[in-house]
């Protein structure tokens, strides 16, 4: 049987929920745990902190189905951990593991933030400068390594198009970034290459979880693992400070 957290720990834990939540503009469920004892806690030292979160809705409208953090040996200031707040004295890293659906990445392609990029794009088709919107993103998560979109295109004239790839997401050698390799075009073929760069941007921008940042923390990427339905998403996260409301 665990032993309950002290007085000081639950303080913390409070200070955290209310510090992450204010980042979020939804939350379903958020959990947060810190290990000490109270004799670090007035040296300033926290052993063990991990926060697990469901349904989190960060910034642009993107949403992360499961949230984990885990980090270790944590400094912070003693004096404003007494009062329930959390200060480091010094960055540390934490262990990252977040969980998107198909869902959860077809809501970031078809949010205001993202759909207004992929509107009026002038580009090229069959030769001829032409403006083009996507009306709607499908993204789809068909395992294998794979990710697959399509966008049903708005053209002239009341026209309509599509454009359909499917491609395997690699992590750069930094963790900085996503980039799409192994582009197959399905019917249709590629219609415009401007385009397609368009929607490989975007995506790319999704996946590698920078608008996911909270303030204060900067993430690292250093494997994704794709199932049917499902991307997984490990991570390490730089923190410079924790997220306060």
């Amino acid at each position: 049987m665990q032993d309950k957290p002290g007085l000081g720990e639950q303080a913390l834990d409070k200070a955290v929920e209310i510090g992450v939540g204010s980042q979020l503009d939804e939350l379903e469920n958020l959990d947060v745990a810190i290990k000490t004892d109270p004799l670090k806690l007035i040296q300033g030292q926290v052993d063990d902190v991990k926060i697990a979160g469901d349904g989190l809705v960060m910034q642009k409208d993107l949403r992360v189905t499961q949230l984990d953090m885990h980090m270790t040996s944590v400094a912070i200031d003693p004096l404003k951990a007494a009062f329930g707040k959390i200060e480091l004295t010094k960055p540390t890293d934490a262990s990252v593991r977040a969980v998107l659906t198909e869902s959860d990445i077809n809501r970031a392609f078809n949010c205001d933030f993202v759909r207004d990029k992929l509107q009026n794009l002038q580009v090229l088709v069959n030769g001829q400068p032409t403006t083009v919107s996507a009306q709607r993103v499908d993204f789809r998560l068909p395992g294998d390594r794979h990710i697959a979109l399509k966008a049903i295109l708005s053209l002239p004239n009341n026209q309509t198009g599509q454009v359909e790839f499917s491609a395997i997401p690699e992590v750069s050698s930094n963790g900085q970034t996503v980039t799409l390799a192994n582009v197959e075009y399905g019917e249709g073929e590629e219609l415009s290459p401007e385009l397609t760069a368009a929607l490989i941007d975007q995506t790319s921008a999704i996946l590698n979880l920078s608008n996911f940042d909270l303030v204060g923390m900067s993430l690292k990427i250093k494997k994704l693992q794709i199932e049917a339905g499902k991307l997984t998403i490990q991570a390490e996260a730089h923190l410079e400070k924790f997220p306060t409301a």
